[in-house]
């Protein structure tokens, strides 16, 4: 016999449980869904994609302008440097993940299996002993790139 693992109470995975259950009660049909997560890697692409212009624009304005003041150099041109490559990786990762999306798009449901989905989300949405959510949360204090509090400016 199993045990049940108890969710994590950290304040990150608290965030994430309420997270989690707010998005599944507010969309809880498969298109909604299909949606919601074609709008959120579009969202985080397209502010990726203009921060990275940003830094270029600055790193290039630097060189060809070495005078600048303080104020205008707050952040180094090394940082700067490491951001672009981070994001270039980030944004090859969403371009990857938007191609994954419209195969997503390509799936149709009948409305009965829509019916099935709200029936489920109701259900699952306030189980805080969710197995799938226990796994995420696995995963989420698993992944060794995840930001964490020290690297929060």
């Amino acid at each position: 016999m199993l045990l049940a693992e108890k969710p994590c109470q950290c304040s990150d995975c608290q965030r994430f449980y309420k997270e989690h259950d707010r998005l599944i009660r507010k969309f809880p049909t498969f298109k909604q869904q299909q949606e919601l997560n074609w709008a959120s890697i579009q969202s985080f692409r397209t502010l990726c994609s203009q921060v990275t212009n940003e830094l270029q624009r600055q790193l290039s304005e630097r060189e060809l302008n070495e005078d600048l003041s303080s104020e205008e150099k707050h952040i180094s041109d090394l940082e700067i440097s490491e951001a672009l490559d981070e994001l270039e990786c980030v944004n090859a990762y969403l371009y990857s993940m938007e191609a994954l999306m419209e195969k997503i798009f390509d799936a149709k449901i009948s409305n009965q299996i829509e019916s099935k989905f709200k029936k489920v989300a109701n259900e699952l949405s306030p189980d805080p002993f969710n197995v799938d959510r226990l796994i995420l949360n696995r995963l989420f204090h698993q992944t060794p790139d995840f930001p964490d509090k020290k690297n929060i400016n």
